[in-house]
Parts: structure tokens; C-alpha cells; sequence
């Protein structure tokens, strides 16, 4: 097939090239920068813009939409025209084309009402109760996507949690740097089980389920490793990784639930350069468990993960090296 990849210079982005690269197909990627990907075609632009989107769909078989606004913080109306706006020019452009296959990568937070997640399988997506502009429109994308799917054009959701691995700019290098700072505490006492994805695990799932798209499609699926561990036991994972103390100190989870929610209403007032140090979001996140049921998605999918948890640690250990 020839396969469009949207948001192919990010971490995910570029390994789902490779994978679907490595699958046989032939890969036209669309970002505002180089992907760096071997062996692909790159187009460069937004999708934001309708003629660039329409001219990327242009004789592809099947598309993978990766591009989004992925932050804490920002203009709402920018995760909007991104996150929502350009699944709906995409969808809206591969419905005029000849493309039969539509994956949406999008997130278990869309989801996420601040609760715990103990073994769920892929609850709906529910915009109204997602945490943060973020969350809420992916789940808002998501919909959409499920709702074109069709006979002639086979919808899959995606949505792969907490991804890392070697070169990953967004969770390790955060929490490496914090950590390194001092300024990386343990929410509660660190118990929480949380679900985690190896890059390539993640990449490879995202690969299958545009392979198995029409025997699945109108479907959502959580990817993880299926291996839960303890918040504290990842977060020491990662720092050993980097050669940097893991976090030796603690804040009570309510606390920084409520410092996040103040930090987030200053902050849209007066943004930082960066992401802001907490939220509410982040500390839920960090304070509860959220594990997930993978049966449903390894049977569906034909898919299991081939990276373990250690395996991973020690491709990150070496990346520092």
C-alpha cells in the first residue's frame, strides 16, 4: 500500500514510519519538519491547511494520523484547530480519495476522568470528563474518526500509553532533568500501578492495526506493555537509566492535585517558556493507578510486544552511554 504518516518527526511518528516502512509499504509522511526517516517521501506542512492535507491524501491507500498538539498547557483554541481541525481535514480528504484504511492514534486520556483505571479495556471516549484541553479534544478526534468509519473506509483508534524509550524528548528527558535538579518528588507514597509502552512496542501495534484495519475497524484499543509497575519503581528505572539520582522525596497527592490546579490557572495567564511544573492532569496521573486489560487488544490485533520493560531500561542505559 502506499501509506500516509502524519507526525512523523516525533518519537512515535518516525518509529511507525520505520515499522510500516518495514512492513512492505511504500511511506509518504506529512510534518512540518524533515521526519529523518530513511527511506520515506516527505511532505512538509500542516494539517492545519486543508490544500496541503488534500494534496498528502492524494492517491494513498491508507493513512496513520499521528500529528497533534501533545502539551500540558497552551491556547485552547490551537489544540482545537490541531487536534480537532486536522482529524477533520484528513478525514474529510481521505473521503474523496482512494484511501480504505484511516488509523487514529490517540491517547487513554481522552478516557481519563481522574479516577483510577484498574484493568479497563478501552472505555469510550468522553470529552466532556477528560482532563485538559489535550485530552479533551483527542477524545473529541476520536469520535469523529469512529463516526466515518464505513464499508469503504476502515476507522481503528489507537491509543498507546506513556510512551518512552531512547531519544524520547516529552517523559524520560522531563523527568531525567527534574531529577538531576532535585526537583522530582514521589506523589503519595509511590505505589501507584502504572501502564507503560516501550517505542517500539508501541510502533508495532500501531503497525498491526492498520494491517488487520478491516477485519477491526470501528474499533478503539488501549496498547501498553502489560506490565505494571509501581510509579516509583519507573520514574527509578528511567534516572538509572541517565546515571541520575531517582526521586528520595514526597509531597501528599492531594497537595499537588491542588498546586497543579493553581500552577495551571496562572499559567494561562501567564505562560512559562515550557510545560508548567505540575497540573492537575499530571498529578492524577502520577498519584493513581492505571493499568489496562490488553487481551482484547493482543487478540485483535494479532499483536504482542516484543521489548520487556527491563529490555527496555537497558536500550535506554545505553542510549545514555
Amino acid at each position: 500500500m502506499i501509506v500516509l504518516v502524519t507526525g512523523a518527526s516525533g518519537l512515535l511518528g518516525g518509529a511507525v514510519a520505520a515499522a510500516v516502512r518495514d512492513a512492505g509499504h511504500e511511506v509518504r509522511t506529512l510534518q512540518r519538519r524533515p521526519s529523518g526517516v530513511v527511506g520515506v517521501t516527505d511532505l512538509l506542512g500542516s494539517v492545519t491547511d486543508a490544500t496541503t492535507v488534500a494534496h498528502a491524501v492524494a492517491g494513498v491507500d491508507a493513512i496513520v494520523h499521528l500529528a497533534a498538539k501533545v502539551s500540558l498547557a497552551g491556547a485552547p483554541a490551537e489544540f482545537e484547530n490541531i487536534n480537532v481541525g486536522g482529524t477533520l481535514r484528513l478525514l474529510r480528504a481521505a473521503t474523496d480519495s482512494t484511501a480504505s484504511r484511516f488509523v487514529f492514534v490517540s491517547s487513554p486520556s481522552v478516557a481519563h476522568a481522574g479516577a483510577s483505571i484498574v484493568g479497563d479495556d478501552a472505555l469510550p471516549a468522553d470529552p466532556l470528563r477528560a482532563r485538559g484541553d489535550y485530552a479533551r479534544t483527542k477524545a473529541t478526534a476520536e469520535l469523529m474518526a469512529l463516526a466515518a468509519d464505513s464499508p469503504e473506509l476502515a476507522v481503528v483508534a489507537v491509543r498507546p500509553h506513556l510512551v518512552w524509550g531512547p531519544g524520547d524528548t516529552q517523559l524520560v528527558a522531563r523527568i531525567v532533568d527534574r531529577a538531576s535538579r532535585g526537583r522530582l518528588p514521589l506523589l503519595g507514597h509511590g505505589a501507584a500501578l502504572i501502564d507503560t509502552t516501550y517505542i517500539d512496542n508501541a510502533a508495532s501495534a500501531i503497525a498491526a492495526a492498520l494491517e488487520r484495519a478491516p477485519e477491526v475497524h470501528g474499533n478503539s484499543y488501549v496498547v501498553t506493555n502489560g506490565e505494571p509497575r509501581p510509579v516509583a519503581e519507573l520514574l527509578a528505572g528511567m534516572c538509572a537509566a541517565a546515571g541520575v539520582p531517582a526521586p528520595r522525596w514526597s509531597v501528599p497527592a492531594g497537595v499537588a492535585r491542588a498546586a497543579g490546579s493553581v500552577i495551571e490557572a496562572v499559567w494561562r495567564v501567564r505562560p512559562g517558556v515550557d510545560e508548567p511544573p505540575m497540573t492537575r492532569f499530571l498529578a492524577e496521573q502520577l498519584s493513581t493507578a492505571h493499568w489496562f486489560d490488553q487481551r482484547r487488544t493482543r487478540a485483535d490485533l494479532q499483536w504482542t510486544p516484543a521489548v520487556s520493560l527491563d529490555e527496555g531500561f537497558e536500550r535506554l542505559a545505553a542510549s545514555y552511554r
